[in-house]
């Protein structure tokens, strides 16, 4: 055998082997299992992730749904409930199937809601890998966008309660709702300033125990006693129902804590699909939440207030009571939520801050983001107008647009389905969310306007 054939042999082989090996890594890569590679400490079993999950769902929000069905009447409220939750099941199904997706690309065991975003940029289309740090910044000021405004409902919220309860027992002296705002700075500035989450856990299970019995005073005064529907709207003025549907986004979407929940689960595999922790939760809170709204719009009528117990009896211990709860539970509810984008924030700025005013510096930070949510709540003192704007600009932003965006994106060089199905569907999403936006934003900046006339 001459050596140029000896030579040619040896190239033969190594592009055999060459070939070999990348076929090999490529099926290790389609068979890279991330479920088999997440290193949880404590994963969390299929029933805590449900109550997990159903936690973020319910909250405050609920007691503004009958405000909500002022907007539409019983029977476009009652079904559009059902279509806000289905559209918000859906927008979680596609972003968690995204991020599963990427994980098995990118060889993770799993992603947050930013990391899930920035890596579909990064595999994306060649045009769009360029974005994938604008995406980040666009994607944590989103979520810290969601808990301010979110917090600022809950400054109102608590003041409204506090207005509703001392103006009972002292009448003589009623103070407008942004004095109450005022006064809630202080102690708003000093709990925020509790840095690590165990400490906040005690708050957490006292707040939950007094919104818990809020709701069952609420309901035993809301089913009871129901009087006939002559005093309500079956259908009400199609210009109404923007704000319907902003609150209603406002008060079912959690999609801020479905990439952890679903992340830390020792079983992430029962999170999707039918039967699933996420299927189950949404058709538990959609109907709840419709429930809720119906009954309590039929029992007050088109003078129920932007939170439902606020429109208890002013006179009887248990009513009273049940106010008292929600303004304490709220009240510890806001430090929770400040938590995230806290961290996001000082994430951003402490590289920017020299080592010796790190301290003095989250101090800051800390104090001018309650100031923040005591101005928007102090300019938009109306609670149901507030939830309304929060819930156009932010949680459809970040429930809506984000996902239906991360989607598009990495299904596009990869299919977007027969026909493009992926495509055309998410177009009409995209015109949901332009709807729900501008048509939110100008109802509750119309209502502040007419407020202030």
């Amino acid at each position: 055998m001459t050596e140029e054939s000896s030579e040619q042999k040896n190239n033969v082989f190594r592009m055999e082997s060459t070939v070999a090996l990348d076929s090999s890594s490529l099926d290790e890569k389609e068979e890279y299992n991330p479920f088999e590679n997440r290193n949880v400490t404590h994963p969390t079993s299929t029933l805590g992730s449900f109550f997990n999950l159903l936690k973020s769902s319910l909250g405050s929000g609920l007691l503004a749904m009958p405000a909500a069905f002022k907007h539409t009447g019983l029977i476009p409220g009652f079904l559009g409930t059902f279509l806000v939750a289905i559209i918000a099941t859906h927008c979680v199904h596609i972003l968690v199937q995204t991020s599963r997706d990427i994980c098995k690309e990118c060889r993770r065991g799993y992603l947050s809601y930013t990391d899930t975003c920035v890596e579909v940029f990064k595999q994306g289309p060649k045009k769009l890998r360029s974005y994938s740090e604008f995406v980040r910044h666009f994607v944590d000021y989103a979520m810290a966008g969601v808990c301010l405004g979110g917090t600022s409902v809950y400054v109102i919220f608590i003041a409204s309660s506090l207005k509703n309860i001392f103006d009972y027992f002292f009448p003589d002296q009623s103070y407008p709702v942004e004095v109450y705002c005022a006064i809630l700075l202080v102690p708003l500035i000093l709990f925020t300033q509790v840095r690590h989450l165990k400490f906040l856990v005690p708050f957490s299970i006292l707040a939950n125990f007094c919104l818990l019995v809020t709701f069952a005073i609420t309901c035993y005064y809301t089913f009871n006693n129901i009087p006939s529907l002559s005093h309500v709207n079956l259908a009400a003025n199609v210009v109404e129902w923007p704000l319907f549907l902003s609150t209603a986004i406002f008060a079912m979407e959690g999609i801020n804590v479905v990439m952890p929940v679903e992340n830390e689960m020792a079983n992430p595999g029962h999170f999707l699909g039918c039967p699933g922790v996420l299927n189950i939760t949404m058709c538990l809170v959609g109907s709840l939440y419709a429930v809720v709204g119906l009954f309590g719009y039929m029992k007050y009528g088109n003078d129920v207030l932007g939170s439902v117990t606020l429109n208890l009896p002013e006179n009887e211990v248990l009513a009273l009571t049940a106010k008292i709860l929600v303004a304490i539970a709220v009240f510890f509810t806001y430090f929770l939520q400040m938590y995230a984008p806290m961290d996001i924030l000082w994430m951003r700025l402490k590289g920017k801050i020299s080592q010796r005013f790190q301290n003095h510096g989250q101090i800051l930070m800390r104090s001018l983001s309650v100031i923040l949510t005591v101005i928007l709540a102090v300019a938009v003192p109306d609670l149901e107008i507030l939830i309304g704007l929060v819930g156009a600009i932010f949680f459809s932003t970040l429930g809506l647009l984000i996902p239906i965006i991360v989607q598009t994106v990495h299904k596009w060089n990869r299919g977007l389905g027969k026909y493009s199905y992926i495509l055309f569907k998410n177009m009409i999403l995209i015109v949901f969310y332009i709807i729900v936006l501008i048509s939110g934003c100008y109802s509750s900046i119309t209502a502040i306007i007419s407020r202030f006339s």
